[in-house]
């Protein structure tokens, strides 16, 4: 960010304090994000956005708020903080808001976390299309007489984000993301028209996998679903593919949430340094890795950053507290939210442990589904892989998990050595015996 920006920034601070605000904060953002989309060949969506915005955070009276304008003009931004202040003070007083102790702030990291990509400012309008028609033209040349329809996008994004306080934080960050997204749909049996799904985001323009790539794992989850149906209840060992993992771990990462945990509604509630799942269950969060989706220096309230261990061989190890409910829980706070989550792969592949697991399941897909915080039951939706000594048998789908967490981390059994690295959540593939899988 520009030494004006930053004057301009300092400028908001002291005009609102001027006005009444005894605290404040101001995060300045600019970005852009251009994204393209083909469908039959043919450019369907060609879209760029550029945006600038400053949000402001006022802290009065024991009243807060946050407003937020696109309009940074001194002229503009001077009416636009009084009406800020004025809105403010209707507000109720809420005495835990406050901006974070200054002795928190500490010393950010000075480590290089690989986030912005130096040939973004020289990705060509051409180089994007050139991209996103090689990602269709080869799942249409490997598709064959099965594939319907077919679309595919390329979109890019660059973000550089300033947030300074009136207690002495000051702190700035950028990043660049590319993402391939591709859809599509095949001829199945009779009038069923099997549909598949692929997302790759990276940080880097080089690290994006091949067309070829692409189009080989969107074509294998599509084409495998022909012929799916459900089957009979039955208990069996599952195996949760690495993209998919992510999905039933959200529920409970719900649970370890500073609001949940004050409002009483998570199930994790006083089961810090207990066992909450298998000896196989460990989960890092690590917000310094190089070229992470997940990753920053400082998080939301300035806190510096470092790795923390949620979950250490089942036992849970720490909470995500911000400032605000850590004041409300009276305990000390963590970190607002989860950054990189890594859970430690092991040494097998998918194929390999199919090999000695009898008959189960590989979920290759979740559809719709819940999970209660309060509680921990969960159930989702899913299809996949149903295999048997060692050998994919058929397609399943229609079929229904539904567990308890605190018991479901429990049945962990093992996790293989393939972590999805296409994002935050760099998890494997995730191994669970007895889980009662119901279809027909």
């Amino acid at each position: 960010m520009d030494n004006e920006l930053k004057d301009l920034c300092k400028w908001a601070i002291n005009t609102a304090q001027k006005a009444g605000s005894q605290e404040c904060k101001v995060i300045l953002v600019k970005s852009r994000k251009v994204t393209i989309r083909y469908r039959e060949q043919k450019p369907e969506v060609i879209k760029e956005a550029n945006t600038q915005t400053l949000a402001l955070e006022v802290f009065m009276n024991g009243k807060y708020s946050v407003q937020s304008t696109p309009d940074i003009r001194e002229t503009s931004l001077e009416d636009f903080i009084q009406k800020a202040i004025r809105n403010t003070s209707y507000l109720e007083e809420d005495p835990f808001r406050s901006l974070p102790d200054p002795e928190l702030y500490g010393q950010i990291p000075e480590i290089d976390l690989q986030k912005t990509d130096p040939v973004y400012p020289d990705f060509s309008a051409d180089q994007r299309h050139e991209l996103v028609r090689e990602v269709e033209n080869t799942c249409i040349e490997q598709g064959g007489d099965k594939l319907i329809s077919i679309d595919s996008s390329i979109s890019d994004q660059y973000a550089n984000i300033l947030t300074m306080t009136s207690n002495g934080f000051e702190g700035e960050d950028e990043g660049t993301q590319f993402s391939i997204e591709t859809n599509m749909s095949v001829q199945g049996e009779g009038d069923r028209k099997p549909q598949g799904f692929s997302k790759f985001t990276t940080r880097m323009l080089d690290d994006l996998p091949s067309a070829g790539m692409i189009s080989d794992y969107t074509l294998k989850n599509t084409l495998s679903q022909i012929g799916a149906k459900k089957i009979k209840t039955e208990k069996m060992p599952v195996i949760i593919e690495n993209k998919n993992s992510r999905n039933v771990l959200s529920g409970f990462l719900e649970a370890m949430t500073g609001q949940n945990l004050q409002q009483k509604s998570s199930f994790l509630l006083d089961k810090k340094d207990k066992k909450v799942g298998s000896d196989l269950f460990t989960l890092y969060d690590e917000p310094l890795l190089p070229k992470g989706l997940g990753s920053r220096r400082f998080d939301g309230d300035g806190f510096p950053c470092k790795k923390r261990i949620m979950i250490g061989e089942g036992v849970l190890k720490d909470y995500y507290i911000n400032w605000y409910y850590s004041r409300k829980l009276e305990c000390s706070p963590t970190t607002e939210g989860p950054t990189n989550l890594i859970i430690p792969p092991g040494e097998r592949s998918v194929e390999e442990i199919i090999k000695d697991l009898g008959r189960g399941i590989l979920i290759t897909g979740f559809i719709g589904g819940n999970s209660n915080p309060t509680t921990g039951d969960f159930s989702l939706g899913v299809f996949g892989q149903l295999f048997d000594q060692g050998q994919i048998v058929q397609p399943v789908s229609e079929m229904n998990i539904a567990d308890n967490h605190l018991e479901f981390w429990n049945k962990l059994v093992e996790a293989a050595n393939d972590p999805w690295p296409y994002h935050s959540r760099r998890l494997p593939s995730l191994v669970f015996s007895d889980i009662l899988v119901a279809g027909t």
